[in-house]
């Protein structure tokens, strides 16, 4: 058979689909509460001393609560503490460099190549939101603040301090509901798969709904990994759930999508789990997960070689960003480049996607500035509750869409300036505004010229992954007496493959400049990838109705 290979589509600049506004996150209040917990504290105590000029300092620590609010207590409190210590090591890295020159080239070049690995470094571990940025927001400020080696040990001490306090305010939740992570990530895995069930029964599924349903049953898979060996008993009850989730995947048709939404909805709450029947082969199914707790991590080199395109825009795009605000004569060259180092993305069509939300959020943000400034002026206790004010609106908003949050994040950002003294307003708006320009466009340029040819290959390698998955899993459907526990093995290793095939193959055509991608074989892959997940369910008696036919699925691409 003769495979069609279709060429990446024309590049787009999209506009009022980059700004368009999503559903607010189910737990937005969380961090938004958290960074005003961590940061108020801190920074009040300042006040009273009469010492605003080192919350730079304490607030390199306090931003810290704004990461890993998804991940299980275990997990959380893990990396909860690598986020300290990598923004405390890039604080070390950036202090010491201002206390050893003023040269604002190198200060540059410094800032440049510490976003490109702390990029990198948060890509490689997946931290989640808000990534980098934070970590070079406040590494890059630092380079440009006055410093002696004799002021090193106690600054950094401020940060450490104020990312204990962080990690405390992280970590408390989980004395009210200790598992609530666990169970949100498995009721976004039934509400997803009710999602495709339902649109499945109406005739309107397509490889949207369903690669959404797989990628939430696969991070609710992989939360429950992480929740350690104290929660086993709930764990084990919240698998089950996960069980019926990839039932309703294989097989929509045979599945309730209300029963999935019912489950959903009582674990969203602080009540007993749901109760759910045995089903045959269950047994199977629950000690197939628990193979996946040894498998091994891939080795950070592993992980961080395909992340080097990306590395490489960010060092290019913040460089040229931050030595052309130089030349433009803009004292905070950092603004520039911390915009650059936000930009980029996956892939070079969510890069200009982020730099018009960057662009048109930090335009509004100068305004809201603007507005509220002669207010901060009248007395510092008003400059540091408009922070916090600023900080929690950021946090709330920033889920619907990254510029309806930056209209926050910008005003912050230029009153946190004026922590050490207040300034003048016109040149801070005229500056922030270059910048934002600067910024965007260099750093946007640095992507286009920085191109990600490896894109085709990874996306070949993930075809080949899912291809050998699907038959190997065949191979054992074909065996008339297959180990239980190695046909869910390979079962959930399928699972996992297609997930990934899907991720690679969107991020692959998000890229402008490669050759032509096997588009039709990823389609045919995923079809009969899912076509044998159904028989393997099917096989393993997961499904109570045996006689439905998955194979007229209707599933339109």
């Amino acid at each position: 058979m003769c495979m069609h290979v279709r060429r990446p589509p024309r590049p787009r600049l999209p506009l009022a689909g980059a700004l368009r506004l999503g559903r607010p996150p189910e737990i937005w209040f969380k961090p938004a509460l958290s960074v005003v917990a961590a940061v108020a504290p801190p920074n009040l105590l300042l006040l009273a001393l009469g010492r605003l000029d080192l919350a730079m300092y304490t607030m390199a620590g306090s931003l810290c609560a704004l990461y890993a609010h998804n991940r299980p207590y275990a997990a959380r409190a893990r990396t909860l503490a690598l986020v300290v210590l990598g923004m405390v090591g890039g604080l070390a890295v950036a202090l010491v460099t201002a206390s050893l020159t003023a040269s604002a080239a190198v200060l540059v070049t410094v800032g440049a190549a510490l976003a490109a690995v702390q990029k990198a470094l948060c890509e490689a571990a997946r931290v989640g939101p808000p990534g980098n940025v934070v970590l070079t927001f406040i590494t890059s400020a630092a380079l440009f603040a006055p410093q002696s080696l004799g002021q090193v040990p106690g600054h950094l001490a401020m940060a450490v301090a104020a990312g204990a306090w962080a990690w405390l305010v992280g970590m408390a939740p989980g004395l009210l509901r200790p598992h609530g992570p666990e169970r949100r990530a498995t009721a976004q895995a039934l509400t997803a798969a009710a999602a495709h069930a339902a649109a499945s029964r109406a005739g309107a599924a397509s490889h949207g709904t369903r690669a959404a349903a797989a990628a939430a049953v696969q991070a609710a898979w992989q939360t429950l990994l992480a929740t350690g060996d104290r929660s086993a008993r709930t764990r084990r009850s919240l698998e089950r759930l996960l069980v019926r989730a990839e039932v309703a995947l294989a097989a929509p048709a045979d599945t309730d999508p209300e029963r999935l939404r019912a489950w959903a909805r009582d674990l969203r709450g602080n009540g007993p789990l749901p109760h759910v029947d045995d089903l045959p082969g269950e047994a199977d199914e629950l000690l197939g997960a628990d193979t996946e707790h040894a498998v091994p991590t891939r080795p950070l080199h592993r992980r961080l070689a395909p992340l080097r395109p990306v590395a490489a825009r960010c060092f290019l795009g913040c460089a040229l960003a931050g030595h052309a605000s130089l030349a433009l004569g803009v004292g905070r060259p950092y603004w520039a480049l911390v915009t650059a180092a936000s930009l980029y993305q996956a892939n070079l069509t969510l890069t200009w996607n982020r730099a018009v939300q960057r662009v048109v959020g930090n335009l509004l943000g100068v305004l809201v500035f603007a507005a509220v400034v002669p207010l901060a002026h009248l007395h510092q206790a008003l400059l540091v509750l408009l922070c916090l004010a600023f900080n929690f609106g950021a946090e709330a908003l920033i889920g619907r869409n990254y510029w309806l949050g930056s209209v926050c994040v910008t005003p912050m950002a230029l009153l946190i300036t004026e922590f050490a003294r207040f300034q003048d307003s016109g040149e801070l708006i005229t500056e922030r505004i270059v910048d934002t320009l600067v910024g965007a466009l260099l750093g946007f340029a640095a992507a286009l010229a920085v191109t990600d040819r490896r894109a085709g290959d990874r996306l070949e390698r993930a075809l080949t992954a899912a291809e050998q998955a699907r038959e190997r899993t065949a191979r054992l459907l074909a065996a008339p007496h297959a180990a239980p526990t190695a046909l869910e093995t390979a079962r959930r290793t399928l699972a996992a493959a297609l997930v990934e095939l899907r991720a690679t193959a969107d991020a692959a055509a998000g890229e402008w400049w490669q050759r032509a991608l096997p588009q039709d074989r990823v389609v045919l892959a995923e079809q009969a990838g899912h076509r044998t997940l159904a028989a393997t369910v099917r096989r393993q008696g997961l499904i109570l109705d045996p006689g439905a036919d998955t194979e007229a699925e209707d599933v339109r691409p």
